[in-house]
């Protein structure tokens, strides 16, 4: 009876990821048909036969095209990231934006971009490293005063705030720096670097693909560190790749789509009401549904007041911080009555 119970279990989990799986295939049609411009289905189709021909291929090929590919990558690369930031911090309010590491990547990118102005291919790699500084340095917090869930999310406010006036200073002394825009503090996908984006998706997913083959020690880490060490686990140097995991993530995904929030605050919380919370599942449907999620709301920033559009940032925080204030009232609920 257990048994068959699993089986059917894991069944509708596979059905789950295969209905993912075309439902972004669909959203992706859906994006590059639908815009100022109208692309037909055979327009589409002959980009990749016969090549470029008309002024709608034109701009499927260098616009939409370059843009979608942004929002399928970035909402995989920030969805997973949170989702393993989640789980190493044993705390559901984490995310790439609460706690300061999107805002760390900035950092990165914009300092790297000041000091190198005319090497974009350092970009991901300048916002890795603000990421991962950043990323560690919150757990450290954690570890050592023993805060509560609420305090370390506060806590990572409070150095999202700190790192962004750091940001802010790099601005104020260099009018010249590349990542001097409003769409990249907010986040958006309009004119995306097409030399930052390759670089950036090819480290997003090797990194989903390393998270992917070592789920399971991920699975050990999410039973508590005592345990996981009962079981042989060597605790330290597995949360050191998963922290280091998640920065790539966040930090590729912030090096071409700017200061994106909440994606990877909403999306593991999703993934856990359609499948649970085993990591196998978690990594593929986070990084399935956070391009769906993304890609969606970058559409509905191109569409909703055409010919204009807001970033995409701007829907995101429009849906991100109602939902943020859920979980803190609801986390605080539960911190009550237990």
């Amino acid at each position: 009876m257990e048994s068959s119970r699993e089986e059917k279990q894991i069944a509708r989990r596979k059905y789950c990821i295969i209905g993912l799986a075309v439902l972004l295939f669909l959203v992706v049609i859906l994006s590059l048909k639908i815009g100022t411009v109208t692309i037909s289905f055979r327009e589409i189709i002959e980009v990749f036969t016969k090549g470029i021909t008309t002024s709608g291929q034109r701009i499927m090929a260098y616009v939409r095209g370059p843009r979608v590919m942004a929002a399928v990558f970035g909402g995989a690369g920030l969805a997973v990231s949170g989702a393993i930031i989640q789980i190493i911090l044993a705390n559901p309010m984490a995310g790439p934006n609460i706690i300061g590491v999107n805002a760390g990547a900035g950092f990165g990118a914009v300092l790297c971009g000041s000091l190198f102005p005319g090497f974009s291919l350092f970009l991901p790699f300048g916002a890795f490293l603000g990421a991962f500084i950043t990323v560690v340095f919150v757990y450290l917090l954690g570890k050592v005063t023993g805060s509560s869930k609420i305090t370390l999310v506060l806590a990572g406010i409070s150095i999202n705030s700190l790192i962004n006036a750091a940001t802010d200073t790099i601005y104020t002394f260099d009018d010249d720096a590349i990542l001097n825009s409003t769409l990249f503090r907010i986040g958006g996908l309009s004119g995306v670097n097409i030399n930052v984006l390759v670089p950036a998706s090819i480290a997003i997913i090797i990194s989903i693909i390393i998270t992917y083959m070592i789920h399971n020690e991920m699975e050990l880490l999410s039973l508590g560190d005592e345990t996981a060490k009962t079981l042989g686990l060597p605790v330290n140097k597995y949360r050191f790749i998963f922290l280091m995991l998640a920065a790539v993530l966040a930090g590729a995904s912030v090096s071409f789509a700017g200061l994106l929030g909440f994606v990877g605050l909403i999306v593991p919380h999703m993934a856990r009401i359609l499948i649970g919370s085993e990591c196998k599942y978690m990594i593929v449907v986070c990084a399935l549904l956070g391009s769906i999620f993304l890609t969606i709301c970058d559409f509905l920033a191109r569409v909703l007041f055409s010919p204009f559009e807001l970033p995409v940032g701007i829907i995101l925080s429009f849906l991100g911080a109602p939902f943020f204030i859920y979980l803190l009232l609801f986390h605080n609920k539960k911190r009550k009555n237990s």
